[in-house]
């Protein structure tokens, strides 16, 4: 099964084609060529591509859902 994360784009590292994201306070490298992001924006990563932005109620959402996950696991 795969499965995207959201996160949240810090900033553009354009001359690399990566974009800083984000996620709940861990901060990676994406890919960014796929998608039209700017920072601030809202995104899926999935295998280190930002995959699609979705909007601020779709990530709140996902990220609500995570977090429901991770209290499971423990």
């Amino acid at each position: 099964m795969c499965v995207a994360l959201p996160g949240r784009v810090l900033k553009m590292n354009e001359s690399e084609g990566t974009a800083t994201v984000d996620f709940n306070g861990n901060i990676v490298e994406a890919r960014s060529g796929l998608v039209d992001v700017k920072p601030g924006d809202r995104v899926l990563v999935h295998a280190g591509c930002i995959l699609q932005k979705v909007t601020e109620n779709e990530g709140d959402e996902m990220d609500d859902i995570f977090k429901e996950l991770e209290e499971f696991a423990d």
